[in-house]
Parts: structure tokens; sequence; C-alpha cells
């Protein structure tokens, strides 16, 4: 018998929420925009930032950020019920400033209609399109205790 946060994480909506993830980290737009309806909306929490309609823009939008910093994305939690999931996600990204790798980690909630992504609300905290070279998510949050993607760094001597 499966646990209730499994059956969630097998929900329809958590799977299409993957194949999303699996196009933007390949860069893949038109992938992205299969999995979204046509007027889908992305909504971002940093100010300034407009949000980004449409599927086809969509997923110019992710393969261009792929180009520019190299993301992945990961679902790290999940929930979902008949319209609606909410994700807790990872997004590992390269600095175009020092080369090195940093993680990101936020919130989204989705909608859906008709099996696709209808809208997408993104919490976290990343001043796009110039990242901060830092990682970023819940402070002292023990992502890495609580197996979380995160990436490990050398300590420094100081």
């Amino acid at each position: 018998m499966s646990t209730a946060a499994e059956q969630f994480e097998q929900h329809p909506h958590i799977e299409s929420i993957r194949r999303y993830y699996d196009a933007c980290t390949a860069g893949d737009a038109a992938g992205v925009a299969a999995c979204c309806t046509p007027d889908v909306v992305h909504y971002f929490l940093v100010h300034g930032m407009d949000p980004v309609r449409g599927n086809e823009v969509l997923g110019r939008f992710w393969h261009e950020a792929v180009q520019l910093i190299s993301a992945e994305w990961r679902v790290e939690h999940a929930i979902a019920c008949e319209d609606e999931a909410v994700i807790e996600w990872s997004m590992q990204w390269t600095s175009r400033d020092d080369g090195e790798r940093y993680i990101v980690h936020g919130a989204e909630w989705y909608a859906f209609r008709d099996g696709l992504i209808s809208e997408i609300r993104a919490y976290y905290d990343h001043a796009w399109p110039r990242p901060r070279n830092e990682d970023t998510g819940l402070f002292d949050f023990p992502y890495a205790e609580r197996g979380y993607t995160v990436v490990e760094r050398p300590r420094s001597g100081h």
C-alpha cells in the first residue's frame, strides 16, 4: 500500500509537471509548449518581470534560459488535486560570471485545464535575468537532510 505522499507524487498532474520540467531542462521549446494550453500564463514573484503568456512563448523562454545558464530543474515534492498542483522544486544553474554551479529552491502553484498546464505561479528568490551568484531557498532549511537536491561546495578555511 502506498502512502498519501506517494499517491500525490503519482498523480497525473505531477507526471505532467515532470514532463514539463524535462522539456525545460532539455531546452525543448516544442516539448514545453506541448505540456501547456495555448493561453498558459506563467507569473513570477520577481518585481519588474512580466508574466510569460502563451505556450510557444513559454517554450522559447525556457529554451533561452537553458542556453544562458545551463538550467536543470527537478521536482522535489508535490501534491495535487482535481485541477491544481503545488510543487517544491530546485533549479541548478551555472553562473556566467564565475562558471560555478548554484541552486535555487522554490515553489510553484499550477492550474490545469483539459489535462494541460494553464497557469503557473512561481515563488522563489532569484534575480533573473542577472541572478546573484549564490544559492537561494528557505533560510536555514535542512535541504540535504530532508533529501532535497543541493550543490556540494568545499568549505572555505576562513
